[in-house]
């Protein structure tokens, strides 16, 4: 797992996370120019998560804190400054690497005490960012969660999940899953300008086939919608024509959703890439989190029409409610790749952004 032929930095180096405990050490390699990694023993692997949250899962795993997808909207931004770290270049640079989360993770899930809820991966920072194309700690994870019988899901933008595509199909048989690509705009050129770390929207496209070729539900979070770059008839009937054509079983959309940290990184993208736009997205967002209601609810109308135009029509999510986890048997219930029903995350009365930073 460790990197041997790199440039490791002592712990207590200016490179090393201040605010972190258990830093192991930090590590440059060519390979990830740019980029340091800081390799952490971790306490714990599972994140409760706070019933009041309105999260429809109650638990998640986040083995890495930072991302290189660099995605400029990404909502968990903030979380760095509690790292003593910033939201914009350090999020996307300076990545933490929980070196040991499954070794700890198997521990919790053998206590007595764990009731096998829904693990939610991929809600706070990719699982599948590069990254894990040299720590592969995901195959781990996956096999630790299966053999439990616990249910889990993952959401990602990283096409590196198709390598885990046979352990997902033999996890398949021993508990619930549900696999969700994050997906909301085709343009490569865009793409390139919003989250410039990330796989090309066609390879996405490819991994939902694969997917589902494979037997696995494949759910598409279609967020964020950008108001005057992604939101025309002409990008949403593309979407969904492409969504409908690789195989999903369901999409999940809605706009930006802009919060502190994010706001900041964002705004200032929108100033220097789209400079026109930057009074629009000022009174569209009136310095808070969220569209206007009015924006919102048109939105969804816009959504709604595409999805079943594509044929969407059914409720299918990846993320099951937490009354259907609550009501799930003592036992695994063992699945062949159906997609899993939960409420619907968008809607004309969306306030709430369907994924919220966790820990």
């Amino acid at each position: 797992m460790r990197w041997e032929a790199q440039e490791p930095k002592a712990a207590g180096s200016q490179d090393a996370l201040l605010a972190l405990q258990g830093v192991v050490r930090s590590v440059k390699t060519p390979e990830f120019a740019g980029i340091t990694f800081h390799e952490v023993i971790a306490k714990s692997a599972l994140n409760k998560v706070g019933k009041t949250s309105g999260m429809p899962f109650g638990w998640t795993i986040n083995p890495y804190r930072g991302c290189s997808h660099a995605c400029v909207y990404c909502f968990a931004r903030k979380t760095h400054t509690y790292l003593d770290l910033d939201s914009g270049l350090d999020f996307d640079s300076q990545l933490v690497v929980k070196t040991n989360v499954a070794e700890v993770l198997r521990r919790e899930l053998a206590r007595p005490s764990w009731q096998r809820e829904h693990v939610a991966m991929g809600t706070n920072t990719d699982p599948y960012q590069r990254a894990e194309g040299r720590y592969r700690l995901m195959p781990d994870i996956i096999k630790a969660l299966a053999a439990s019988g616990t249910p889990f899901s993952i959401l990602t933008k990283g096409t590196l999940l198709a390598r885990d595509i046979p352990l997902l199909k033999s996890a398949g048989q021993d508990t619930e899953i549900g696999m969700g690509i994050s997906l909301a705009l085709l343009d490569p050129d865009l793409a390139h300008r919003v989250e410039p770390g990330t796989p090309a929207p066609k390879a996405r496209l490819e991994l939902i086939s694969r997917l589902r070729e494979a037997g696995l539900p494949c759910s598409v979070m279609a967020m964020p919608i950008l108001p005057w770059l992604t939101d025309g008839d002409e990008s949403l009937d593309t979407l969904f024509s492409a969504l409908s054509a690789a195989g999903a079983t369901g999409v999940t959309a809605g706009a930006l959703h802009l919060r502190p940290g994010a706001r900041e990184w964002f705004l200032a993208w929108i100033a220097r890439d789209y400079p026109h736009l930057s009074g629009k997205y000022a009174r569209l967002y009136g310095g808070g989190t969220y569209a206007s209601k009015e924006y919102r609810q048109w939105l969804a109308g816009r959504v709604q029409y595409f999805k079943k135009k594509h044929g969407f029509t059914s409720r299918a999510e990846f993320l099951p409610s937490r009354s259907a986890a609550a009501n799930r048997p003592e036992q695994p219930t063992r699945v062949t790749g159906a997609a899993q029903t939960a409420p619907a995350l968008s809607g004309p009365a969306l306030s709430q952004p369907a994924v919220q930073t966790l820990f």
